[in-house]
């Protein structure tokens, strides 16, 4: 039959114009199902990691510090909420714990009952590990039987550790003693803990992200949000090395700006302290001198204000400029010492 000899119209269909098409879409298929199954295996990897989730009653600070041989860990386990809870969800991890969990405390379970639920209709609930701190400083943790050696979690007040695939229990057991023995704000008090945790072996697997998370109310920029510190390491060789360095830089940066919060609200004393603090912490920074400068000016101490300023437009130059324009150093602009180191 004439027309019909299929043998012909395949070789003209790989040999003939239509075949750099069909080349491209077998291409384009077989990369997509590259996509798919890379996709699939890194969805069913388990985060092994370690982690501590912790409350700090002085402030009302809830948060999440973790480190694993996982791709942005960040974006996996750590989950908060101001005045309700933090939970961490790892292992094989379960990302609708963090939501669901958070829900439940907000609607008044304790953390026993809701770690109860959240793996009562869970068919892999043995694989995965969770730990609960509620906005009451009351922690819960859960480590499942099929979760890989070393595996298990230390419940104490205001904080649980968990950890998989570590080295030994020591990493969980090390976070536990730095969460309890170190002084200062939550935030600290989280890093020295994964710090610690890596010093004491970590994850057996080595290294590759970090994060910290951590919320209260009005915690955010401007106080349009709870979100105090979410601060990410996806990729590097020392993850927990790079989170403290631009943890440092958060952290001064949060000290100004309380500074400020603490201005507004008319606790000038107590803003000044704070600039103090900063200044303290961060001896090379100009921009502390600066911002304790203009603490002390609002707060009328327009000698000390002066000598504040002198010290960080020497560290900067460029912070003269600035000055002159700042209105919380307007007592300061007609001063002769001010113009000299301000660049009239």
């Amino acid at each position: 039959m004439r027309g019909m000899d299929t043998s012909g119209t395949m070789r003209r269909g790989l040999g003939g114009a239509a075949g750099p098409r069909m080349s491209a879409v077998l291409l384009c298929a077989a990369a997509a199902l590259l996509i798919i199954s890379s996709v699939a295996a890194m969805a069913a990897e388990p985060v092994a990691t370690f982690s501590i989730v912790g409350y700090d009653p002085a402030t009302g600070e809830l948060g999440v510090a973790v480190q694993s041989k996982f791709f942005a860990v960040g974006a996996v386990v750590p989950y908060a909420r101001a005045d309700v809870g933090a939970i961490a969800s790892q292992a094989y991890g379960n990302t609708t714990f963090g939501p669901k969990g958070l829900d439940l405390l907000e609607e008044g379970l304790a953390v026993e009952e809701v770690m109860k639920a959240l793996v009562a209709d869970d068919e892999d609930r043995e694989q995965r590990q969770v730990g609960i701190v509620d906005a009451n400083g009351n922690a819960h943790g859960y480590t499942g039987s099929e979760c890989m050696d070393w595996a298990g979690h230390h419940v104490g007040e205001n904080y649980t550790a968990q950890g998989n695939i570590l080295v030994s229990e020591e990493t969980v057991l090390a976070m536990a003693r730095a969460f309890e023995e170190t002084d200062g704000v939550l935030g600290e008090r989280l890093m020295s803990a994964i710090e610690a945790g890596q010093a004491a072996g970590g994850d057996s697997r080595g290294m590759q992200s970090a994060a910290i998370l951590i919320v209260k109310a009005g915690g955010g920029y401007g106080g349009y949000n709870d979100i105090y510190c979410d601060l990410r390491v996806d990729d590097a060789e020392d993850p927990i090395a790079e989170l403290r360095r631009i943890f440092m830089i958060w952290k001064e940066q949060a000290l100004i700006l309380e500074g400020y919060r603490l201005l507004e609200a008319g606790e000038s004393d107590a803003a000044i302290a704070i600039g103090r603090r900063a200044v303290s912490q961060y001896p090379d920074s100009a921009e502390c001198y600066y911002h304790l400068a203009c603490y002390l000016s609002r707060g009328g101490l327009r000698d000390e204000a002066l000598e504040q300023v002198i010290e960080a437009t020497a560290r900067d130059a460029l912070l003269g400029p600035r000055a002159r324009l700042d209105t919380d150093l307007e007592p300061l602009w007609k001063d002769p010492a001010f113009l000299s180191v301000t660049g009239e």
